[in-house]
């Protein structure tokens, strides 16, 4: 229980002080949920109400951390919270007159805010009335004529006296002074309120006292008691000794307050027993008939009408009570009162009003259903039908309302939210009343909607392929991948990664990195082409969300071939080792004899690999001439007895690249009698054997016992195979299947014959294309005397991995698939009337058989017999088998 002992004034305070203590305490109770204070007006400001965290079962770090507030309906803040205490205190002077005019009960409802999560509460203050005023007189005096005729036991009515305090604070008696004529009676009107009446006690003799003066006193019933008073004058008057009489003592009107100016309200009817003037009545307000009436009414004094001249406002006055006099004109006047009671009639003439009780929050996108926005009400100023509000939401709108109580409302989230989509709702709330017609309000509420982390990075390309020539300076930007982010702030901040992976056994970020800000890719070093032709980089964008999220593209370089290797003599051998090559030549030869040929490979691809021969320097220019693109060395003319027997020629070979790579060889070619031996016809003739022979013999028995039956039989179906493909198609193709022995699964060549006006050449793509592809090509002449078919296995010095030339016009373009372990290096040459299909078999061996078959094909070939002439060392320059 807490007491409240303040008095409302300092000169009052000493007075006041016993009755706080006595008869006024603070209440509280919680019913239908809500919390119910009472506490008296005119409290010291920072007097405690009650304690609010206790009563709402509130931590007091609560109060501070979920901002509690106070917000009144009454406009005026009267009230707030000691966030340190939790106690509900008194913020401003609270006058409950002011507040509740003679309403008998006064309560001013509150609402209690807390945030995170946004909630309230509703409190009720009961405000109770203290003694804090006197009864008070409209007027200090008041003057009364009365006829000296006037009998005994006459009544006339004073004025009341008025006190702003209610209940027992109010009016509740009057006292006369003592006197010999008059006496005080009182008199009950409507609703229980006591009014004075002056009795005459005695017969008046205006002769012997024209003037009477009484002193009025109006008491109250508080505690101590206060008063008023009022001097009142009697004077005494001659005869004319009837009052006008209204015909009803209290008139009732209803009016609505859209009524119109100039309406005409009521007429009051009066008369008077008299004749003559005295019988005349005049009507008018009474004379205490406040302002505020006089404004809105007129009253015509002959007629008695009465008149609208101002506005009426239920809200503001719902009820008028105008006292009316009727006077005569005698001598004295005699008047009588009756009373006339205008009610308003509320009109639907105010919209409702919509009020925030909290500003909106800023929601998550991925708040639940159900989250609270913000705290709504709604208030309307009629009565009635016409004060009840209801709230609607625009369709569609993923926010509804939530009743709470008495025209108070949630507005909470009813569905998904998507930043990305609607970053910021505008709702429209729409407040409509029940009255005929319904007036309606609008208000618009904003909502921002806070980002979620919940979109990943998105790449503007899933892949992206990027050329890279080769030989570029280490440190040089290779390429900007960029990506966007749909979310906020943080969450759309992207840092850019190269995800782990390996390149040729090497860690990618070896080669390159990447700019985490900006997406720009450099290089670490320069790259090379014939060692490193496509690797794969993976970018990851991430953003700085919570939790982060992250999306990969896929980064395709492609190194681009730049000239830069030289052409690699490969034949002469010799020349290879920087020496002279030493060919010989019979004087007998004649024009167009094939002296030798330079071949020569190109360690680049395309038009950069593309090769031609150029005799740049001769001891005999005219003698001889090389085939520009088969680099064959041939004679311009028949050899004369005055040539010298030793000829040096420079051959400048020249790739097709820019800038033009070029190397040189030279050939020395001895001119020699009686060089040329003749070939005998084998179809006629059967050399004799020797020893030489016998041992070869051997060695071809010793060969042909090491292979298996396995490969005797696979070569002969291999060889039938080839035959019936070759008159067909031109083409002989060895399957996986014909070579289970030899397969491997994860290598697979393609060899591809195309042409290009003059020049023919071989590109040759392996399994392994994609990390490491090569092309290689060798120029033929269609007019060339010998075909060569040459197969390099690449070693250890050369940074190819195969070169395949098919130099043979009279072979059509076609495509060669096979698989293989291994590429042999083998050197073949014979004459075109070779027997044709002993030498696709010997292509077939070299590709499908081991080592012991491919030294028994070499053997063949050095013995096999041709048309009219046999294979000796100065017409097949070299048999391997590697």
């Amino acid at each position: 229980m807490r007491l409240y002992p303040t008095a409302p004034g300092p000169l009052r305070a000493s007075r006041w002080q016993a009755l706080w203590w006595h008869h006024f305490f603070l209440l509280w109770s919680i019913t239908l949920g809500q919390t119910r204070y009472s506490i008296p007006e005119e409290l010291k400001q920072g007097s405690v109400v009650g304690n609010l965290a206790k009563d709402l079962g509130l931590g007091l770090s609560e109060i501070f951390d979920r901002k509690l507030r106070v917000a009144s309906e009454a406009g005026k803040q009267y009230f707030t919270v000691d966030e340190g205490k939790g106690e509900l205190v008194v913020n401003d002077r609270i006058d409950r007159e002011a507040l509740c005019g003679q309403s008998a009960s006064c309560v001013l409802p509150l609402q209690i805010v807390l945030e995170k999560p946004l909630n309230s509460h509703r409190i009720e203050v009961e405000i109770k009335d203290i003694n804090d005023n006197s009864p008070r007189f409209h007027t200090k005096e008041m003057s009364l004529k009365i006829a000296e005729l006037a009998a005994v036991g006459a009544r006339f009515l004073l004025e009341g006296a008025e006190d702003s305090d209610v209940g027992s604070n109010s009016v509740k008696s009057y006292t006369l002074n003592k006197n010999d004529c008059f006496t005080l009676k009182m008199k009950e009107v409507e609703d229980g309120k006591m009014v004075p009446e002056l009795i005459l006690e005695k017969p008046l003799d205006r002769e012997k006292k024209a003037v009477h003066r009484l002193l009025l006193t109006a008491l109250d019933g508080g505690n101590p008691v206060m008063s008023g008073t009022s001097q009142i004058t009697v004077t005494v008057l001659d005869n004319n000794d009837n009052f006008p009489v209204f015909d009803k003592n209290v008139y009732k009107v209803s009016l609505h307050e859209n009524t119109a100016k100039d309406t005409f309200v009521v007429k009051m009817t009066a008369t008077d027993a008299d004749e003559g003037p005295n019988g005349e009545v005049v009507f008018s307000f009474g004379s205490r008939t406040s302002e505020s009436v006089l404004s809105v009414f007129e009253i015509n004094s002959l007629t008695g009408e009465i008149h609208l001249k101002g506005d009426l406002d239920y809200e503001t006055t719902p009820s008028y009570k105008i006292e009316i006099t009727a006077k005569d004109k005698g001598v004295p006047e005699m008047e009588s009162h009756c009373r006339l009671q205008i009610d308003v009639v509320d009109v639907n003439d105010n919209t409702p009003e919509i009020v925030l009780t909290s500003e909106p929050q800023a929601v998550r996108e991925d708040a639940p259903s159900g989250t609270v926005v913000a705290l709504i009400s709604a208030r309307d100023a009629d009565s009635g039908n016409n004060s009840k509000v209801t709230l609607q939401l625009p369709k569609g709108s993923p926010f509804t309302l939530k009743p709470s109580f008495s025209n108070n409302y949630a507005l909470v989230t009813n569905g998904a939210l998507d930043r990305e989509r609607f970053s910021e709702y505008n709702i429209e709330i729409t407040a409509t009343d029940s009255g005929s017609p319904p007036l309606s309000s609008k208000k618009i509420i904003p909502v921002s909607i806070t980002d979620v982390n919940d979109n990943p990075p998105v790449f503007t390309q899933s892949s992206y392929n990027v050329y890279l020539k080769e030989n570029g300076v280490p440190g040089s930007i290779l390429f900007s991948v960029s990506a966007s982010d749909l979310d906020h702030g943080e969450n759309a901040k992207l840092s850019y990664s190269i995800l782990d992976s390996k390149v040729q056994d090497v860690s990618v970020s070896s080669y390159v990195y990447i700019n985490s800000d900006n997406g720009s890719i450099y290089s670490m070093h320069s790259f090379d082409y014939e060692k490193l032709k496509v690797f794969q980089i993976q970018v990851q964008a991430k953003d700085q969300g919570s939790p982060s999220l992250s999306s990969n593209a896929t980064v395709h370089v492609f190194i681009l071939d730049q000239n830069d290797n030289a052409p690699s003599v490969i034949y002469p051998s010799s020349a290879a080792l920087g020496s002279l090559s030493h060919q010989r030549m019979p004087r007998s030869a004649k024009a167009g004899h094939l002296v030798t040929k330079v071949t020569a490979v190109d360690a680049d691809s395309g038009h950069n690999a593309w090769i031609s021969y150029k005799l740049a320097e001769a001891t005999d220019a005219s003698l001889f001439t090389v085939n520009q693109y088969t680099g064959e060395v041939r004679t311009k003319r028949a050899v004369y007895e005055q040539d010298d027997s030793s000829q040096r020629l420079l051959i400048e070979i020249k790739d097709d690249g820019e800038p033009v790579q070029s190397s040189t060889v030279t050939v020395s070619i001895l001119l020699e009698d009686g060089l040329h031996e003749p070939i005998l016809d084998l179809r006629h003739k059967v050399a004799e054997p020797s020893k030489k022979n016998g041992r070869i013999t051997l060695y071809l028995i010793l060969s042909l016992a090491s292979v298996s039956v396995l490969s005797l039989v696979t070569f002969l179906i291999l060889a039938v195979k080839c035959i019936r493909s070759s008159t067909s198609s031109g083409s002989c193709c060895m399957r996986r299947s014909d070579c289970d022995d030899y397969k491997n699964p994860n290598r697979n060549l393609q060899i591809q014959l195309n042409s290009d006006g003059p020049i023919k050449y071989v590109e040759v793509l392996g399994g392994d294309m994609l990390s490491q592809s090569q092309s290689f090509r060798s120029c033929m002449s269609p007019m060339s005397e010998y075909s060569d078919f040459t197969l390099i296995k690449p070693s250890s010095t050369t940074d190819f991995k195969e070169v395949i030339s098919v130099l043979d016009a009279s072979l059509p373009d076609s495509t060669w698939t096979f698989e293989s372990q291994q590429v042999s290096i083998v050197i073949y040459t014979m004459p075109k009337s070779t027997f044709h299909y002993s030498r696709k078999i010997l292509l077939l061996l070299c590709l499908c058989l081991n080592c012991p078959l491919k030294l028994l094909s070499c053997i063949i070939s050095r013995y096999l017999p041709v048309s009219g002439s046999r294979v000796t060392e100065k017409n097949f320059p070299a048999c391997l088998c590697v």
